[in-house]
């Protein structure tokens, strides 16, 4: 089997695996959290993605690691990381942590996207070795941002019940 496909495979698994464990385990917990919670639990998550900077760090990855990929790739998830740490920070400041849930949700999933973008540009699948000991991210970490972030949109976007968003309303006002 070629390192395209092993890489491929791992990836669509990572997927499947987490995709299984989410909707056994998360997906049901935290459809049953209030909004605020649900979504501190997402912004806890991805508070860690300061680490994507070994993307860019000497040693960690192979110095042939094209750097249209490894760039982005750690700035974006740094930017994602400290967006979702700044959502945490302002959690008693209701207005200021929505308004950091959906920055750290909209700089994640671009981020992600882009970061696929780049990778298949580089022709990264076939070049797997060049992850070196990050090789891990793109197989099991990222599966799981990309499905929070997808849960976090879902979750903001899906109707409140009528008390719900009163209390809301009346959070809001105060």
């Amino acid at each position: 089997m070629s390192p395209e496909s092993i890489f491929q495979l791992h990836l669509v698994l990572g997927y499947v695996a987490w995709l299984l464990c989410f909707s056994v385990y998360v997906w049901p917990r935290l459809k049953s959290m209030e909004p605020f919670e649900a979504q501190r639990a997402i912004a806890t998550l991805h508070s860690f993605r300061f680490f994507g900077l070994a993307f860019i760090l000497p040693g960690i990855v192979s110095p042939d690691l094209p750097a249209s990929f490894a760039t982005f790739a750690a700035y974006g998830d740094l930017a994602t990381g400290v967006l979702a740490i700044l959502a945490l920070l302002t959690a008693r400041i209701r207005p200021l942590f929505w308004l950091f849930v959906v920055a750290f949700n909209l700089m994640g999933a671009i981020d992600i996207i882009v970061d696929y973008y780049h990778a298949i540009r580089a022709d990264l699948p076939a070049r797997a070795w060049e992850f070196g000991s990050m090789y891990a991210i793109p197989i099991i970490y990222v599966p799981v941002l990309m499905i929070t972030h997808f849960t976090a949109f879902y979750l903001l976007l899906r109707r409140q019940p009528t008390m719900a968003r009163a209390l809301v309303s009346d959070a809001i006002k105060s």
